[in-house]
This record gives structure tokens, C-alpha cells and sequence, in this order.
């Protein structure tokens, strides 16, 4: 398995699942848009085969939705025409053209068969043959604005998995002895019924080995477990953790379902809904059956003939008599002729993820039918569309026009919106799906740093902004950019199966209020961390500090001393210095020329931190100590360190030194190797000569060792720079990104930062090893006019200078793989601490997607969210639109949860007899002469009653009441741009139409956080 293909999807389904999808052959029958979809999200997600079957000739009608079509697909069967194009998708998978008809032995060579847009005649044909055969049937369509699902995995499926959870755990405090014995947790949200199994726990060794039990919670949240009396008493330590239990799902084949309908819902109404939309479907397959086609787009004589077809329909068996909605029937069946792109990415999306479920037996699975609707995007009945308006133009958009008509289709035409996912790849895929797109790729980030680029002109040119982004601050800073251009933002996210998408307009709703910033870890106390970890958690965070610490700050510390004049390396605030400087000499006395020296640094260090340290703690500790309150020192999750003795045989053991040895080398400018065999060798040999090395200085410093080391330090100093290893987040350039960023923003701008680093030696940069370069277009703007293609991308494995010229710095930056030994490094040095400390250690896997900070990600959670997205597009679009008609939207696909709500409306605020909500804005128009700050202050108390306090733009202080006279004199007089100048070194740029400013003005409440003012220039 290409698990560097499949990354960020293996950490939502797990290896196993994976591996059964690779080998799942699955039947497609129907390719219009949503069959499109179901391919594409299966295709990308690995099956093992697909074979498509659809002899229908591509019409204009499919071109609005299905991505895989073109004008030179029409008069083409569907399927040929798709085929080669999701070929291209994944060369993994085979995909195949069924040409010939849908006999029973062709059914019975599948897992999975999946129809769409289909009739109901083939339906209950393929639905009856699948259900005999123990093959899992989906059927999906749409209509218009309208979807529904079904599901049929036999009577007697078994879900493996049902959960994305990872199992609950929890540690111990206590085990009494008794009949039950009572579990006291520290935390852990355990249910009645729970299976779990116990681990590391010292006394009780019974349970150790126990096989599952059931807990039963109690109120304060201990488990009552069997009978303990027999076992030993409880000392201290454990772990309590959830068994995943598989689950038996029945299902009802299609015959009998639709008679009798077992529908997803969250609340009686949307029950109620949900009959009326599966009446309503089967009317429009009565329609047809009768008249050979589906009912004309907007035609009123056809819809009254399906409400009395649906009307007529034997009512739903095991269900309240219900009379139906005839309103709700009529809209659907008037807008049930178009396809629409959004409606099969959320459809085709689900219909994806159920077929995967079918496959990886993961996830629990529909129970059986999904009815979704956004009919909310219709207009207002007076402004719907007629017969005429929606008659077919033999274009792209007929089936965007069925549904919307001409009108919403010129306005859409129009439109100007930024979008921030992966600019230049996914404007050259937008080209290939529709050549009539106008796509401009920006490929500078949107922050602070590039306003000058995503100025006031470029925002008047933009209708809305769209953005995926991984970050809160990001979100932040997008959605403050669109409430001060007011412009709506569609937003989106997804991890995993969850997904949400948010739709914020300008004065109608609420404005993004996410979280204030991303969850961060929070660290935990340095005592643990050093002495007492409990948790993987712990002997992680520990392991992330150890590579900072040898790899980055003490590099840049010894740098630091270089550029001293002192003769003392100490300075004032020495602990922590001695503490990096004996880290990053370890068991040398001289600075380290040769890889073997590296090996001998990475020996010692191991001894120092595995072994030594481990001695030193039990020297000064006692597991026998007892507290205060009676209770041992060692009980509870405190556990009790054993040192380890170096085995070369050992994987772990051996990965720690092949990693800390090629990261010390790197960070001294000095080759490293790869070679396991070579290494092995070395450090045989080492081991013979010295078995156990001693670190250079003890813990404690006396007078003697301090003058060594500073004799020491002084032998280091004489080499050139160290390179700082800047750990960069696995699979991204954040670290890169934020450092460069960072020194960006105390420069002024990128040119003055770049100038700052023209005659510094590369060296003192941090280490940056990859293969993709941040922003190309900078790095070429650092490099002289005479250098050549060739040397501005080196192709070593580190930061060096141009050949061409020795004085300016290149930044290399890369996305993290495993061959730079960051990731690598950590997980053995979390593994061995794991060991140290009796901790059940965790898989690479996992401990790269903590350290990366990696989101899980399936591509049917982000159809789904695109698809959500694309319906509130519609209703931006279309204007004029009430709160009530825009939906926020979350969903989880493993677990068969989808809700839509209106948004808030914006919160109203207000002083006196202002009013205002977040989208407003206090605006002072332009004037000639420009207004001094005195005018403008009088203007604003005149205008509005306000009699300001303080004012701000940004950071800086422009006027305060609280100061003296003569200086509160000196700036009212002054023009504002110039006083804004004076204060901040501010220089207006080209097109700036508005300064703003914060203010705070007399009589207002903590609470009260006045709208912007925008002063015109």
C-alpha cells in the first residue's frame, strides 16, 4: 500500500480497513453527476476495481454536474466517456466498462453495487438479486433540489468498527477488593455496558490478564467490575481501556422498505419531511412509468398530475396515517427536473461513504434511507421561474437553468470570489472541468504580511471569498478581512468523517465567530514531564522538548556566545544555559569532526537519558514514601522509572541513536548515514571499547567543571555557526511558513528582510531539508539577476548558499517525510521513555499525526462539505435573501449525524442612541483640504455624540484625552494622515481609499466595543 498516497485518509480508517478496500471490486451503474461523484470519491479513496456501467449518450443536461463530461462527450455513452479521465484520478485502481446488460451473475462477482438516477423498475430488480446474494446495495438520486439514499447490506451484516472514536481510556486511582470490585478513575466518560480490559496495574496483577468484562458506572463515576476478592491488593498504577464491541445490522431489501420506511431523522418533523419526500420520489417514478419522462421543469399541469399520484400512494405501513403536504409536494415536483452539481457532491459524497462502510465493514451504516432537501433555495414564490424561463438553451447549465432558470445563471456568470484552497493546482483542475471559467491563481498567502497585495482594490473587484482553512487565526483574519469589505464568506472545514460549512452575509447574519485560536496542548507540569510521566502523552511532550532543546536552542545558544565579547558564557541567568550546553556536548571535549563522533555524542546521550538520569532520580526518590494524607507517593497514575541498558539489537534502542547521530551531525554542518548495517558495526565497536561513556559534566557544577566548560566552549567557538534544526509540522510548511513570517514582520516587509540577510552566512538560518520551495517567486527575488536556474534549487540535503553568490541566504522548505529523522526521532524517544516509566507506548502512526498536528481527511466528508457550500453560493448569489433561507451545516459520516440551522442574526449593540452590529462602521467622508484631527474629532461628537477619549490605528496611539495639554495641542492640529505618519512611520501605499481607526469615548461600559471607524481618503 502507497501509505504516502492514502496518509491523511489511513488516520480516519485504519490500516485493516484499508486494506479490504484494496481489494473490493464494486459495481457502478449510473454515470450523470451524481454517479460522477460516487466514482470519483471511490476512485480517490482506492477500491480495488470499479466498474462503471451506463450505455445512456451524453446529453447537454448532464454537463452541469458531471465534471467528467464535455461537449466532445456528447452522443457518447456516459461511461466510456468518464472512463478515462477517473483513470487518471488513481492509477491504482482498475477500472473497467460494463457494456452488456445487468444479469445475475454479474451482480454476484461484486461486494458492493451502487446505483444512481436510475427507475424503479431496475431498481427493485438489481435491489432483489443483490439482497439474495449477500451483496451490500446502495441506490441514490436526485432531483433538483432534492436527494435520497438507500441502503441494504443483507440481514445479517457485521460492523467490525463502529465508532471513530479511539477507544476511551482512563488511569487508575484505586481497585478496592470485593464482590463487585469498585474502579475509582481518574476522569474517563465510561457508559453501562462498556467492555474494557486493564493494563500496568501492580498489585492486582489478575485483572493484567483478564479477559473483557462489562463495567456499570456509578454516579461518581467509578466502575463496578466483578469479583476482586480472590485477587491481590491493589498497589498502585493501571490503565482501564475500552474494547470496541462489533455490531449485527438487519436491513430490509428494497421491495419491502419502500412500503415500510426506515428513515435517518433527527426530530418527528423531520420524520414527517422525510415520508413526504419518499412519497414524493416514488410519485415521480409512477410519472414516469406512465409517460415515458420525468415532469417538464416549472410546468404546473404536470405537477398537479404527480401531488395526485403521490396522493393516490397506499400509505406508509408502520407509521401515524399522515396526510401529505401538498405544497411541499408541488415545489418539489416543479424543480425536480434539473441537475445539480451541489446536490450530487452531497449525495454522490454519503452514497461514497456508505459504499465504504459496505467495504471496510468500519462505521455503523444508514438504516436505510437518507432523504435530504434544500429547497430553501428557491426564491421567493413570487420571483419563481417559469416554463419558458427554464426551457433548455443546448448548453452546460441546462440543468442548472431547469431548477434556478436563466436569471440566477447570468448573475452566476458574473461573479468574482476568492477561494483559498491550493491556488495554482485547483485553478488548473477548475480549467479542465469547465473551460469557460475565468481562474486567476494568487499564490501568496492571505495575512497581514500581504495586504498591500489583497488591498481595497482587489477586494471592490471580489463578490465573496470561499475558504478551507486548517487554522483559527487564519479564519480569523479571512473573516475580519470580509466583514470590513463586507463581503460574505462561505467557510468550511472538515477532519475526518466530521465536516461543517457556515454561510455569514453582510448585515443579514451573525459574523465567524470561531475559536480564538487552535487547541493547543496544553503543557503539563514540568515535574511530570522531567520525573513522574503517567501518559503517552507525557513521554511525547517530553520527547518534542528534548529535540528542541538539543537541535535548536542549544545550537542558538552557542551561536549567541560566538558573537559575545564576554569571556564569561554565563552571563547572569546561567542555569539554563549549563543545562543546553551539557545537552549539546554531552561525552565530547572537543567539537565533533567526523560521523563517528556524532554516533559517540548519541551513545552517551542515550546512557545519560535512559539509564543515568533514571539512576539519579531513584538515588533521590523513594517509591515507599508516604504523604500527608497516608497515600503513597508512588500511587495513583504516578509511575516508578527502571533505567534501561543499551541493546543495539533493540529497534528502538538502535533508531534513537541512528536519528540523534544524523540530527547532530546535520546541525554541525557534518555528513550523516543512512547505513543501518554500517552503524551497527560502529557501534559494536564502540560498545567494546567503552560500554558505558560519561557525559562530560555532572548535574552539579563546582568551580572546577565550570572552568572546563568554559575552556570547552571556547574550542567550540572557533568552528563556524551551528545550524538550529527547526522541526517543521509533518505534511506541511507551517514551521517554515511562521518562521520566515515571523522575521518578515519585524522587518517591515519581505524586500527589507531579505536585504537584512544578504552578507549573513546561510549557517546561521535554520535547517530546512526537503524538496518543495515556499513561494517560489521570493526565493528567486533573493537570488542575483546573473544566477542560473540551476543553482537556485540545490539539490543537497540542507540549507546552503547559491554557488553564484555567497552572501544571499536560500530558505529551503519542505513538506516533512520520513527520511529527515524528525518524526523518526521523537517516536523513539517517546518509546523509550514509555519504557522507562511502564507506559504502554503507541504506534508511529499515531504519534506522527500528534506531532504534525495532522488533520484526518476522507474525500467524502469533503465532497459532502463542497456540495453544502455550493447550495449557500446559490442563495448569495440569487441577493435579496432573508436570515431564515441560509443554513450552517454539520455533519458526521461515520456516525449518521447531518444538521442544518439558520445562523444568528448579527448581535446588536449599542451607547445612548446608537445602534450597531458588527457589520457597521462609522464612516467620514473625504475632504479638501484634508481634515485635521481636531475637525475630525469635533465631526465625530457632532455626527454621532461622541465624545472620544482615545483613538487608535492598530497598535499605535494616536490621541488620548488623558495627556497633557501642550501634547494633545501638538497632534489635534496635524492633518490625520499626517499625524498617523508621525506617530507610526506609516506611508500611504497606491489605491488606499480608507484608514481605519478604533475608538473610546466618554460614558462607555467595559462591555462596549464601538463599530470601526473608516475615515475616506
Amino acid at each position: 500500500m502507497d501509505e504516502e498516497l492514502y496518509s491523511r485518509q489511513l488516520y480516519v480508517l485504519g490500516l485493516p480497513a484499508m486494506e479490504r478496500i484494496q481489494e473490493a471490486k464494486v459495481l457502478l451503474c449510473g454515470l450523470q453527476g451524481l454517479g460522477a461523484e460516487v466514482a470519483k470519491n471511490l476512485v480517490l479513496t482506492g477500491v480495488g476495481s470499479l466498474t462503471l456501467h451506463d450505455p445512456h449518450p451524453t446529453c447537454w443536461a448532464d454537463l452541469a454536474a458531471q465534471f467528467f463530461l464535455s461537449e466532445e462527450s456528447l452522443g457518447r455513452s456516459r461511461a466510456e466517456a468518464s472512463h478515462a479521465q477517473l483513470a487518471q484520478l488513481n492509477e491504482a485502481v482498475q477500472i473497467s466498462v460494463h457494456k452488456g446488460d445487468l444479469t445475475e451473475d454479474l451482480l454476484r462477482g461484486f461486494q458492493v453495487v451502487v446505483l444512481t438516477d436510475s427507475k424503479l423498475e431496475d431498481q427493485l430488480k438489481v435491489g432483489t438479486l443483490c439482497h439474495k446474494h449477500g451483496v451490500c446495495f446502495l441506490m441514490a438520486e436526485t432531483r433538483g433540489l432534492v436527494g435520497r439514499l438507500f441502503c441494504d447490506f443483507g440481514e445479517d451484516f457485521t460492523v467490525v468498527d463502529p465508532t471513530e472514536a479511539e477507544p476511551m481510556t482512563a488511569a487508575i486511582q484505586h481497585i478496592s477488593q470485593g464482590s463487585p470490585g469498585i474502579v475509582t478513575l481518574r476522569g474517563g466518560p465510561f457508559y453501562d455496558g462498556d467492555m474494557v480490559i486493564f493494563s500496568d496495574i501492580e498489585g492486582m496483577v489478575e485483572l493484567n490478564s483478564h479477559s473483557p468484562q462489562p463495567v456499570r458506572v456509578q454516579k461518581d463515576g467509578s466502575l463496578e467490575i466483578g469479583d476482586t476478592t480472590t485477587f491481590s491488593r491493589y498497589l498502585r498504577g493501571g490503565v482501564v481501556t475500552e474494547v470496541k464491541r462489533p455490531k449485527t445490522v438487519r436491513h430490509k431489501p428494497l421491495d419491502i422498505a419502500l412500503l415500510q420506511p426506515q428513515v435517518v431523522a433527527q426530530n418527528t418533523q423531520e420524520v414527517q419531511r422525510a415520508h413526504c419526500l419518499h412519497q414524493a420520489f416514488h410519485a415521480l417514478h409512477k410519472f414516469q412509468q406512465l409517460h415515458g419522462r420525468l415532469p417538464k421543469p416549472w410546468d404546473p399541469d404536470d405537477a398537479e398530475i404527480v401531488v395526485g399520484l403521490a396522493q393516490d400512494l397506499e400509505p406508509l405501513r408502520g407509521t401515524e396515517e399522515e396526510s401529505l403536504d401538498g405544497a411541499l409536494l408541488r415545489t418539489i415536483v416543479l424543480s425536480s427536473a434539473g441537475s445539480l452539481s451541489p446536490m450530487a457532491a452531497i449525495l454522490g459524497g454519503v452514497a461514497a461513504q456508505e459504499a465504504l462502510k459496505a467495504i471496510s465493514r468500519k462505521f455503523m451504516p444508514l438504516d436505510q434511507w437518507l432523504y435530504f432537501d434544500a429547497l430553501e433555495c428557491l426564491p421567493d414564490e413570487k420571483l419563481l421561474p417559469s416554463p419558458e424561463d427554464c426551457h433548455p438553451r443546448n448548453c452546460r447549465y441546462d440543468g442548472q437553468i431547469a431548477v434556478f432558470g436563466t436569471g440566477l445563471q447570468e448573475k452566476l456568470s458574473c461573479q468574482h470570489y476568492l477561494l483559498r484552497p491550493k491556488a495554482e493546482v485547483a485553478a488548473a483542475a477548475a480549467r479542465r472541468l469547465n473551460p469557460d471559467l475565468q481562474v486567476t491563481a494568487h499564490t501568496y498567502p492571505l495575512d497581514p504580511t500581504t495586504e498591500g497585495i489583497y488591498d481595497d482594490s482587489f477586494f471592490s473587484r471580489v463578490h465573496g471569498v470561499v475558504a478551507a482553512l486548517d487554522s483559527f487565526q487564519a479564519r480569523h483574519y479571512v473573516a475580519a478581512r470580509c466583514t470590513h469589505y463586507l463581503k460574505p464568506l462561505l467557510e468550511a472545514g472538515t477532519q475526518g468523517t466530521r465536516g461543517s460549512a457556515s454561510v455569514f452575509v453582510p448585515e443579514v447574519t451573525e459574523v465567524y465567530r470561531g475559536p480564538a485560536s487552535d487547541s493547543e496542548d496544553a503543557p503539563y507540569p514540568v515535574c511530570t514531564l522531567r520525573h513522574f510521566p503517567s501518559t503517552m502523552e507525557h513521554s511525547l511532550q517530553w520527547a518534542q522538548k528534548e529535540f528542541e532543546e538539543l537541535f535548536r536552542l542549544s545550537a542558538e545558544t552557542i551561536n549567541g556566545y560566538q558573537q559575545q565579547t564576554c569571556t564569561s558564557p554565563l552571563g547572569t541567568d546561567w542555569t539554563g544555559t549549563l543545562a543546553l550546553l551539557q545537552q549539546v556536548m554531552g561525552v565530547l571535549r572537543t567539537r565533533p569532526q567526523t560521523w563517528r563522533d556524532c554516533v559517540v555524542w548519541a551513545l552517551g546521550h542515550w546512557q545519560l537519558c535512559f539509564h543515568d538520569s533514571i539512576l539519579e532520580l531513584l538515588r533521590h526518590s523513594s517509591s515507599d514514601k508516604v504523604l500527608e494524607d497516608g497515600t503513597l507517593f508512588s500511587s495513583g497514575s504516578k509511575k516508578w522509572p527502571h533505567p534501561l541498558h543499551f541493546d543495539p539489537n533493540q529497534d528502538m534502542h538502535f533508531l534513537y541513536i541512528l536519528t540523534a547521530a544524523n540530527l547532530y551531525a546535520r546541525m554541525h554542518g557534518l555528513p550523516g548515514s543512512q547505513s543501518r548495517p554500517a552503524l551497527r558495526e560502529l557501534l559494536k565497536g564502540l560498545l567494546e571499547s567503552d560500554p558505558t561513556p560519561q557525559n562530560l559534566f555532572s548535574a552539579e557544577l563546582g568551580q572546577e567543571q565550570l572552568k572546563e566548560l568554559q575552556e570547552t566552549l571556547d574550542d567550540w567557538r572557533k568552528g563556524p555557526p551551528l545550524k538550529p534544526v527547526l522541526f517543521v509540522k509533518v505534511g506541511s510548511q507551517d514551521g517554515v511558513k511562521n518562521w520566515v513570517s515571523g522575521e518578515v514582520r519585524k522587518q517591515g516587509s519581505l524586500r527589507t528582510w531579505v536585504s537584512s540577510r544578504r552578507g549573513c552566512r546561510s549557517s546561521s538560518l535554520p535547517l530546512h531539508l526537503g524538496r518543495t520551495v515556499w513561494q517560489r517567486r521570493e526565493m528567486v527575488a533573493t537570488q542575483p539577476q546573473n544566477c542560473t536556474e540551476a543553482c537556485q534549487w540545490p539539490t543537497g540535503g540542507h540549507a546552503e548558499r547559491c554557488h553564484c553568490s555567497v552572501d544571499t541566504p536560500v530558505i529551503w522548505a519542505w513538506q516533512d517525510d520520513d527520511s529527515n529523522f524528525h518524526v523518526d526521532f521523537v517516536v523513539a524517544a517517546t518509546d523509550l521513555r514509555c519504557q522507562n516509566y511502564g507506559i504502554l507506548p503507541v504506534n508511529h502512526a499515531r504519534i506522527k499525526q500528534i506531532v504534525g498536528r495532522i488533520i484526518p481527511a476522507i474525500v467524502t466528508s469533503t465532497a459532502v462539505v463542497a456540495g453544502l457550500l455550493g447550495l449557500e453560493l446559490y442563495k448569495v448569489v440569487s441577493g435579496h435573501r432573508s436570515r431564515g433561507t441560509f443554513r450552517h451545516s454539520c455533519l458526521h459520516l461515520a456516525e449518521n449525524h447531518f444538521m442544518r440551522s439558520a445562523p444568528s442574526a448579527p448581535a446588536v449593540q449599542s451607547f445612548r442612541h446608537l445602534e450597531w452590529t458588527s457589520w457597521d462602521r462609522l464612516k467620514v467622508p473625504a475632504e479638501q483640504p484634508e481634515r485635521t484631527l481636531e475637525s475630525l474629532l469635533a465631526h465625530l461628537q457632532e455626527e454621532h455624540g461622541l465624545k472620544v477619549e482615545m483613538l487608535l490605528h492598530g497598535q499605535a496611539l494616536l490621541y488620548s484625552s488623558g495627556w497633557s495639554f501642550e501634547k494633545r495641542a501638538q497632534h489635534l492640529c496635524l492633518r490625520v494622515t499626517e499625524l498617523v505618519q508621525q506617530v507610526t512611520g506609516w506611508k500611504p501605499k497606491p489605491g488606499l481609499k480608507v484608514l481605519v481607526f478604533e475608538l473610546s469615548c466618554e460614558g462607555e461600559e467595559d462591555e462596549t466595543a464601538f463599530p470601526p471607524l473608516h475615515y475616506e481618503l
